[in-house]
């Protein structure tokens, strides 16, 4: 049986009619940048992530740049984000001559450890010139948010929320949920293709729910322009064009019911695990922290990621019984030889160095067949069991 990490054809012939229909709009119509598709995604985005603005931007990446440009951070000013996540998440600050501090992860979250992140801030807050926190809600569940906004109220210092991974993803704080992207001044998503929600190509958006931020990032996205040919400060072209925004505007509509069919398959995938009598002993799997407190998304598992001894091993036997897989990350970004001259060594962050060690992430989508679940689990149970 050949069972591919991702395959997103058999979502695309479910929408393939409506995204037909809206992209000859378009070319009927040639407006290409800036108009009405974008427009009105952006307003179903804000909606939709529970924050006041949203605007469209050309990737998660520049997202998150220009979220860092519109907040005007000092030079020298440091950022603290965690080392285990893809390298946008700290290449965007240092694109702009801001030091990366990092803190470790949370082993079974793999998420930033908010108790280590308190005890950072407590020491170095005067001396590094500390100004912002990245959290990343890595794989589709978010960081403990309600300590981490305390510690920026505490601190005075501004929260971008990467969400690229966790569209749709919530938290229970206080009596509400607060859905991911939404509780710092900044939030960023990412909509490349193998999202939950995925463009047809590259593209993201900001979310925030501060007025001048809006507007200070719809005049950086478009070369800092406050009028045409008038420009208030430099900025780029970030912009998102509108046959992304209509891609994106069919499959938001069915993002939720996605969702639920992602943490159906994640649930599977538990069961199956548990009648193999692989849990614990041979496989970690991804715990799902907020879903006892009544959060309905609780978890969007953009990946199932799995935890395991002998991974690298694992993974070239499951490559050769025709099983894909995929490794988030390999090499935590401290040990990364462009951060190099961040000063870190190995054993700085042994968390996130253990987890670059043994995460494995297996195939999810939302029409993954039962059978190649089966398939995996049972492979993974000939690997560890004989």
């Amino acid at each position: 049986m050949e069972v591919p990490f991702l395959d997103l054809k058999p979502q695309y012939r479910l929408i393939r009619e409506e995204i037909e229909e809206k992209l000859k709009k378009i070319f009927e119509s040639q407006q290409f940048i800036l108009g009405e598709e974008g427009r009105q995604l952006e307003e179903e985005i804000a909606e939709y992530c529970q924050v006041q603005f949203a605007i469209g931007v050309s990737s998660g990446t520049d997202a998150l740049l220009v979220s860092l440009m519109a907040l005007d951070l000092e030079a020298g000013a440091a950022v603290v984000t965690t080392p285990f996540t893809f390298i946008a998440t700290a290449g965007a600050p240092a694109r702009l001559g801001l030091k990366i501090i990092f803190v470790d992860i949370e082993p079974l979250s793999f998420n930033l450890d908010v108790t280590q992140l308190a005890e950072k801030l407590s020491r170095e807050i005067n001396k590094a010139k500390i100004k912002a926190i990245i959290p990343v809600h890595l794989f589709g569940q978010m960081v403990e948010m309600k300590p981490l906004l305390e510690l920026a109220q505490e601190y005075d210092l501004k929260v971008i929320e990467d969400a690229a991974q966790a569209i749709g993803a919530e938290y229970p704080h206080s009596k509400q949920f607060l859905r991911a992207g939404s509780g710092g001044e900044l939030g960023i998503l990412s909509f490349f293709p193998s999202k939950n929600l995925g463009g047809a190509g590259d593209g993201g958006m900001v979310l925030t729910s501060d007025l001048g931020l809006r507007e200070k990032i719809i005049s950086l996205r478009n070369h800092g322009a406050h009028q045409k040919y008038l420009h208030l400060r430099v900025g780029g072209n970030f912009r998102l064009d509108e046959l992304q925004a209509a891609v994106l505007r069919v499959k938001l509509k069915y993002l939720p019911e996605w969702i639920s069919q992602r943490q159906a398959r994640a649930e599977n995938y538990e069961r199956l695990f548990q009648e193999m009598g692989l849990i614990e002993e041979f496989v970690k799997t991804p715990p799902a922290v907020y879903k006892t407190k009544g959060v309905k998304n609780y978890h969007t598992y953009h990946q199932y990621v799995i935890r395991v001894k002998q991974r690298d091993e694992l993974r070239e036997f499951l490559l050769e019984k025709g099983i894909q897989t995929a490794v988030y990350y390999p090499i935590p970004l401290h040990l990364q030889p462009c951060f190099r001259y961040l000063g870190y060594q190995k054993g700085d962050f042994p968390q996130a160095e253990q987890a670059s060690a043994e995460v494995l992430a297996l195939p999810i989508y939302p029409e993954l067949p039962e059978s190649h679940q089966e398939y995996v689990v049972a492979a993974l149970r000939e690997f560890f069991l004989g």
